[in-house]
């Protein structure tokens, strides 16, 4: 389907999750909570880390400093507390849907408590996520309008304290309908919680990017908005009937296959958002990486490391080809 086609749908309205809007006010400090950094025994707290994408974990190489720990979210500091420091801050919907997964028990996922909603966009499934709650006042399968209170924010998971209590945001895409299974068979010994809503299942976009281009241009759509991303790799998979990603997110597919194609060509960026998904004519057995945009870092520092070496040489790593198969499950 091609992307002109989804101008027609109704637009896209988004709402920030709390009354912290500082965001439309260019005030990053305001709005984003700060992270803990120990960066060659030099202590920090900066805000940036707070933000969406490759934010954290700095490491030296030939190109300069380069982030490497890709932070799928954003972190939205509160506005209230009581008076032993408790965050009150109402976490709501960003937009009407169903609550799919609430996970009441904080030890159970880096995310500790939390919501996730999914939503219909022209036509497609996305799902908000919302983390470290302190509280949950919804249940699953339950039908929310925008701004419907979902909890209360808190400092709940892994590695929080009270002082850097917040709201952890995502809009994701989902990956896979065969997840559970694929986690089951690559993670055996892992408990999977969450079902398909494992944070492994969704891969989260520029929420903030897109909630300022909104502001600009309230007649963006999401694929319009993922059109701008710029592709950093290309990975082939097979071609298989558990394809689901193309099946979620027929805007993605831009070229129509003349018959079966031997495969499919998935285009990313470095987040490791998917963005385009093209037939190929060469068949392949296991996922294959078939463009790399060429840099003079190891793009291991660029992927997470699901990509080793450099330009014409790089290719997936066990760990990146571990990934892509989650695409086409079982293949």
């Amino acid at each position: 389907m091609a992307i002109a086609a989804t101008r027609a749908a109704e637009p896209l309205n988004l709402v920030l999750p709390t009354d912290n809007d500082a965001l439309f006010r260019g005030a990053g400090e305001e709005f984003y909570q700060y992270i803990e950094r120990d960066y060659h025994g030099e202590k920090s707290t900066p805000w940036e880390g707070g933000r969406y994408g490759f934010v954290r974990n700095p490491v030296e190489t030939s190109a300069g400093i380069i982030y490497t720990r890709l932070h799928e979210g954003i972190d939205i500091r509160p506005l209230q507390r009581d008076a032993n420091g408790e965050p009150l801050d109402a976490v709501r919907a960003i937009a009407p849907g169903v609550v799919v997964h609430a996970s009441q028990m904080a030890g159970y996922s880096n995310y500790g408590r939390y919501v996730v909603v999914e939503h219909r966009f022209d036509g497609c499934k996305y799902y908000s996520l919302y983390g470290h709650l302190n509280s949950i006042a919804v249940r699953s399968g339950q039908r929310v309008q925008q701004r419907d209170q979902l909890g209360v924010m808190g400092h709940t998971g892994e590695g929080l304290n009270q002082a850097r209590a917040h709201v952890h945001l995502e809009l994701n895409l989902m990956l896979s309908r065969q997840f559970e299974s694929w986690h089951a068979t690559f993670f055996p010994n892992e408990p999977n919680h969450h079902g398909l809503y494992n944070g492994l299942n969704l891969v989260g976009i520029d929420i903030a990017r897109l909630y300022l281009a909104l502001q600009k241009r309230p007649t963006l759509t999401i694929p319009e908005f993922l059109a701008e991303e710029e592709t950093l790799y290309r990975v082939l998979v097979p071609a298989s009937k558990n394809f689901d990603l193309a099946k979620f997110y027929p805007w993605m597919v831009r070229e129509k296959a003349a018959g079966e194609p031997a495969s499919w060509e998935v285009s990313f960026n470095r987040a490791g958002v998917p963005l385009k998904i093209q037939p190929n004519a060469k068949p392949v057995s296991q996922p294959e990486l078939s463009y790399m945009k060429p840099s003079g870092v190891n793009a291991g520092v660029l992927t997470s490391d699901r990509i080793s070496g450099h330009g014409a040489n790089a290719r997936l790593t066990e760990k990146g080809k571990q990934f892509m198969r989650l695409l086409v499950f079982p293949d």
